[in-house]
């Protein structure tokens, strides 16, 4: 990778930015790629794609993914600060239902009346901001309304948001897995930050024997990637228990049913779909 950090920018009508972001979401050099999408002008029907490579092959990746679509691209150096750490100090708290996710800067602004989580981020993905794991909030805080989860899984935890909320609404079990080791650190010093009793590992897939010995789980948090989500479809339906729950995102709209297509012939019905821009959070029921 060069000496300073790049952010691709890439702009077009939202069918454009769309199909770009499912471009990357499929290729094979872009399977660890951090980026975003959502609607940057509504009036003139604007939408903007952000990634931030991290190797060379994921710039060269990119660029010839966004080519291939009616997107500008720009790219841009990012000065050589701690840009990550700028960039969340500015980051509002998130509200989804009864959960109040913030950071350390917004420290005074926590309501009691909530479910707090505290996050650090670090160099893990998943502040609450993203449309992602907002809607996957927004689902439990429904559940919860009239359903308890003993078991909780969190697959691809990032910072742990999702398996730490749960272990603060009285999940007695609630356990994380990513194949990222630095998110698995990070999200365990974030639970030890909420004082929640959450137990995060470094593993690769559902049978690593810390994961299988507390299956099978009453609710499955998944939010990942439309391609992994497909892939993991039987494992993620063989470690739930029947009538459990699976809160599946880090989808598109447009990849929903290529999803459902996955999970609805092993027994899934449909609960609740979610949209906040153009991703999806799907609440599916095994039968």
């Amino acid at each position: 990778m060069s000496e300073s950090a790049l952010q691709i920018i890439a702009r077009g009508a939202r069918a454009a930015a769309e199909a770009a972001a499912a471009a990357i979401d499929v290729d094979p050099r872009l399977e660890g790629a951090t980026y975003s999408i959502l609607e940057e002008d509504e009036d003139r029907g604007m939408w903007r794609i952000d990634a931030f490579p991290t190797t060379d092959d994921e710039v060269e990746g990119l660029k010839a993914v966004l080519a291939d679509h009616e997107v500008t691209v720009e790219v841009e150096k990012l000065a050589d600060a701690d840009w990550l750490a700028m960039s969340l100090s500015g980051l509002p708290p998130v509200e989804a239902g009864r959960f109040f996710v913030y950071g350390a800067h917004d420290q005074g602004k926590a309501p009691a009346d909530r479910v707090l989580i505290k996050i650090d981020a670090g160099a893990a993905f998943g502040t609450g901001h993203h449309g992602t794991t907002v809607g996957c909030l927004e689902a439990f805080d429904t559940l919860l309304e009239t359903e308890t989860f003993e078991k909780v899984l969190d697959v691809g935890c990032g910072t742990g948001v999702l398996a730490i909320a749960a272990a603060k609404t009285g999940s007695p079990v609630a356990v994380g897995t990513d194949i990222d080791e630095p998110s698995a650190r990070i999200a365990n010093e974030n639970a030890e930050i909420n004082d929640a009793k959450c137990d995060f590992y470094f593993a690769d897939g559902l049978s690593d024997p810390r994961i299988a010995q507390h299956a099978p789980y009453d609710l499955v948090f998944a939010n990942i990637l439309a391609a992994p989500l497909v892939h993991l479809a039987p494992e993620i339906g063989a470690a739930l228990t029947s009538g459990g729950v699976a809160i599946l995102s880090g989808l598109l709209r447009t990849q929903e049913e290529r999803v459902l297509d996955a999970y609805l012939p092993l027994g899934f019905t449909v609960e609740q779909t979610i949209h906040h821009d153009a991703w999806s959070a799907l609440q599916l029921r095994k039968a």
